[in-house]
């Protein structure tokens, strides 16, 4: 029987493709949204419904078994309470002022590899590696604090730039938002669970689908290319700013020799975002299977794909553009009702992982 802790069991395994295809888990995954203190208590008095349980997992239970026993209604009076909770958060957003704020950041630089743990890189490349205090204390003024600060001001922009990206889709009407923040759900498009996440055409997935084609190395080519155009540059740099170096001064020299060579390395580029475009799963696969193993997650994902095709490292900048971002999401809103279930479904291997997943997934490319 599909009751509560079965639902339980599937959500916990990230398994979302069976919640959109039946209406009582629907039902589980937005009752877990209003299961928050405030929220709860809120919706339990504007339904006028009387729990026994206080404690707020034995309430979930409680009001689930509850509305599950008239799931039309129930869908209703769900859907009306999240999008009037929603409305509040809205009008509480500055828009306006929270964009100007996110145009304050001029440079988008982590200041470190960090792996998603600003912890572990810390500890591997200064804590176990200096044995005196003194030189410990040393590293701080040029090396730790810059690491922090990039570290934090990246975070500050990612999340508050997401949060605009969400209310966008929020505010549209085939969306239902989770007002209470649930794991691996932000809203639902016409009753799909997604989890939201905004990323660019990755550079390990341009170095793999270059490999294919028989491209060689983006650095090896303006490598041999700076030398061709007897262009100097620190050999012994790391590889990002040796990178930048070769194309600014090629940008600089501006010759039809430079000027080509940075022509080939762009419309390879967009040659590889024309393919991935014409066939999103592609980039949706390998998005799941190359995803951090400390953040590993099987669930429904809506990709939302940056891509600034004049300056392909600077994309981050398009996360604060609602210019740009809202024509095409809203687009995207107003005809995912003729897209197919099967459509959306992809499978996909991790390692170290024996099981093959299958997720419910879709990219939307915002391309300037």
């Amino acid at each position: 029987m599909k009751d509560f802790n079965y639902w339980k069991k599937l959500y916990e395994s990230e398994n979302l493709e069976e919640f959109s295809e039946n209406t009582i888990g629907l039902l589980w995954l937005k009752t877990k949204s209003i299961v928050r203190k405030e929220l709860i208590a809120e919706f339990l008095i504007n339904n006028e419904i009387t729990l026994t349980d206080t404690a707020l997992a034995k309430q979930f239970i409680e009001l689930f078994n509850l509305l599950s026993e008239n799931p039309v209604n129930s869908h209703k009076i769900l859907n009306a309470f999240i999008n009037a909770e929603n409305e509040k958060q809205v009008v509480k957003l500055d828009t306006v002022q929270l964009v100007s704020e996110l145009y304050k950041l001029k440079n988008f630089d982590w200041g470190g590899d960090y792996q998603n743990s600003l912890d572990k890189y810390l500890v591997s490349h200064y804590v176990k590696v200096h044995k005196s205090y003194e030189t410990l204390i040393s590293k701080f003024e040029k090396e730790i604090n810059v690491a922090v600060q990039g570290y934090v001001l990246n975070s500050w922009y990612n999340h508050w730039s997401s949060i605009l990206i969400e209310h966008i889709f929020k505010s549209h009407t085939t969306v239902l938002p989770t007002v209470g923040q649930i794991k691996s759900v932000d809203f639902f498009i016409n009753n799909v669970p997604f989890d939201l996440k905004v990323t660019y055409l990755p550079a390990e997935f341009i170095k793999d689908k270059r490999k294919e084609k028989g491209y060689p190395v983006e650095l090896t080519f303006l490598k041999k290319k700076a030398e061709e155009a007897k262009i100097s540059f620190d050999k012994i740099a790391k590889p990002t700013d040796i990178f930048y170096e070769i194309v600014e001064k090629m940008k600089d020299r501006n010759d039809d020799f430079c000027s080509g060579v940075l022509s080939t390395l762009k419309n390879e580029k967009l040659e590889i975002l024309k393919e991935v475009q014409a066939n999103p799963k592609l980039l949706a696969t390998w998005l799941y299977e190359n995803q951090g193993e400390m953040r590993f997650g099987s669930e429904n994902r809506l990709f939302l794909v940056l891509v600034d095709t004049d300056d392909f490292n600077g994309s981050w900048k398009l996360k604060r553009n609602l210019d740009l971002l809202k024509p095409t999401i809203i687009s995207y809103l107003d005809k995912f009702s003729t897209k197919k279930t099967e459509d959306l479904k992809v499978t996909f291997n991790f390692k170290g992982k024996q099981q093959t997943f299958t997720a419910l997934t879709d990219v939307i490319f915002v391309v300037k």
